[in-house]
C-alpha cells in the first residue's frame, strides 16, 4: 500500500519530481562537468591522457560496483539515511578533487564520487514506487525523466565556463557546493517513504538471497536488459559525438549543440508522452509503441546511411527519434522491474543500474571505438543495442504475457 502523497510531500507534484531528478542526474551531471577542464587538469597536475582516462574509469568502476548495494542499504535502513550519507559523502571527495595536488589523488577522489553518486538515481525510483500506485507513478517517473534530460546539455556548459573564467579547481567547488544545497534540501524536505516494518535485514545471508532471487529471476533479467540496454543506441552516438559530428558531418565544435537539442528534445518530448499516456493503455501496449518507433527509426537511419553519405541535414532526425521512442517506453519498464519483487524494490533498481552501467561500459569501451568513423556502422552499432533489448522484451512477453498487460493496484 502507497503512502498518501499529500502526507508525505506538502509542495506539488512536480517539485518532488525536480528534487528526485536532481539526485538520479548527479551522477552523469558529475561526469560531464568535469570533462571540458580535461586538459587545464592534466596542464595542472602534470598527467598524461592515460592517468586523466583513469579518472573517469575510477568513478565510473566506483559508480558501478556500489550500484550493487545502494538499494540493499536502502531495503534495510530506510531511503532518507542512504540519500543523505551519499550526499555527506559526494561532498566531501568534491571538495577532495578541488584540493588534489596530484592525479593520484584526484583518481582516489574521483573514485569515492563514483562510489557515492549512484544514490541518487536508484533510491529516487525507489521512492516514487514507495508513495504512488502505477498509473501515477508512471507520470512522475515521466516527469523526472523530463528533468533528468537535461543534465547531458547544461553540464559541460557549466563546466566549461568555470573553467575558462577560472580554473579547474572551481568545476569540483561547484560540485562540492551542489552537494552542500542538496543534503540541506533533503534533510529539510524528504521524508521517508519505507516504514519500519517494510524494511528488509541488513544480514549476508538475506542480503544474499535477495540477489540469487533477482539474479535467478529471468523475469527481471529480461525487463532489465528492455530498459537498459536500448538506451545505447543513442548513447553510442553520443559516445562517438566528436568524430561522428566533426568528421562525418563536417560540424564545427560551435555547432555540437544541435545534436544535444536533437536527442535531449526527443527524450523530453517522450517523457511528456509517457505521462500523459500513464493509464489510458495498458503498459505493454505503452512499450510496443516505443518500441516500435525506435525499431522503424533504427531501419530508415540504416538504410539512408547505405545509400546516401551522412549529412546534418537529416543525419540528427533519426537520434531524435529513437530518443522519444526509449523515453516512451523506459518509465513504464523501470516501474514493471521494480514490482517484480515488491519488497526488493531498492535492491531491484540497484541492479537494474548495475546492468546499465556494465552494458554502457562495454559500448563505450568496445563497441565505440570500432564504430565511431562510419556512419553505416554506428546505424547497424544502434541496431544490434536495440535489438537486444526488442528480444528480451518479446521473450518476456511470450512466457510472460500477464506482465503489463494491466496497472497494478498495490
Amino acid at each position: 500500500m502507497q503512502n498518501n502523497f499529500s502526507t508525505f510531500w506538502r509542495g506539488p507534484r512536480w517539485t518532488l519530481a525536480v528534487l528526485l531528478a536532481i539526485l538520479g542526474m548527479l551522477g552523469p551531471f558529475s561526469v560531464d562537468t568535469y570533462i571540458p577542464a580535461f586538459s587545464g587538469i592534466a596542464q595542472a597536475l602534470g598527467a598524461t591522457p592515460l592517468e586523466m582516462q583513469q579518472t573517469l574509469s575510477a568513478y565510473l568502476f566506483g559508480f558501478a560496483f556500489m550500484n550493487l548495494f545502494h538499494g540493499a542499504l536502502a531495503d534495510s535502513f530506510g531511503r532518507r539515511p542512504v540519500i543523505l550519507w551519499g550526499l555527506v559523502m559526494f561532498t566531501l571527495a568534491s571538495a577532495g578533487c578541488a584540493l588534489s595536488q596530484n592525479i593520484t589523488q584526484l583518481v582516489m577522489f574521483r573514485a569515492l564520487q563514483g562510489l557515492s553518486t549512484g544514490a541518487g538515481i536508484v533510491v529516487s525510483r525507489a521512492i516514487v514506487r514507495d508513495i504512488f500506485p502505477p498509473n501515477q507513478a508512471q507520470s512522475l517517473m515521466a516527469q523526472i525523466t523530463i528533468f533528468f534530460g537535461i543534465a547531458p546539455a547544461l553540464a559541460p556548459m557549466l563546466g566549461g565556463w568555470l573553467f575558462v573564467h577560472l580554473n579547474w579547481q572551481a568545476v569540483f567547488w561547484f560540485l562540492t557546493a551542489i552537494g552542500v544545497a542538496l543534503w540541506a534540501i533533503n534533510l529539510r524536505f524528504l521524508p521517508e517513504s519505507l516504514p519500519a516494518d517494510k524494511r528488509q535485514p541488513f544480514k549476508f545471508k538475506p542480503l544474499m538471497q535477495g540477489y540469487g532471487t533477482l539474479f535467478t529471476d529471468p523475469r527481471f533479467l529480461l525487463l532489465a536488459f528492455a530498459s537498459g540496454v536500448p538506451f545505447n543506441g543513442m548513447f553510442l552516438y553520443l559516445l562517438s559525438a566528436p568524430a561522428f559530428l566533426g568528421d562525418l558531418l563536417h560540424l564545427e565544435p560551435t555547432q555540437f549543440f544541435w545534436f544535444f537539442i536533437a536527442m535531449i528534445g526527443g527524450i523530453m518530448a517522450g517523457s511528456w508522452t509517457s505521462g500523459r499516456l500513464a493509464g489510458r493503455i495498458p503498459p505493454k501496449r505503452q512499450i510496443r509503441h516505443g518500441f516500435l518507433i525506435m525499431v522503424v527509426t533504427s531501419l530508415i537511419n540504416l538504410t539512408a546511411n547505405l545509400i546516401w553519405p551522412a549529412h546534418v541535414s537529416w543525419a540528427l532526425i533519426p537520434i531524435s527519434l529513437f530518443s522519444y521512442g526509449w523515453a516512451l517506453m523506459v518509465p513504464v519498464v523501470t516501474l514493471l522491474v521494480l514490482d517484480i519483487h515488491p519488497t526488493r524494490r531498492g535492491l531491484a533498481s540497484s541492479l537494474q543500474a548495475v546492468v546499465g552501467s556494465v552494458a554502457n561500459g562495454f559500448v563505450a569501451g568496445v563497441i565505440a571505438p570500432l564504430v565511431m568513423h562510419s556512419a553505416v556502422l554506428l546505424a547497424i552499432g544502434s541496431i544490434s543495442m536495440l535489438v537486444i533489448g526488442l528480444l528480451s522484451w518479446m521473450l518476456l512477453h511470450h512466457y510472460w504475457p500477464e506482465i503489463g498487460r494491466h496497472a497494478s493496484e498495490t
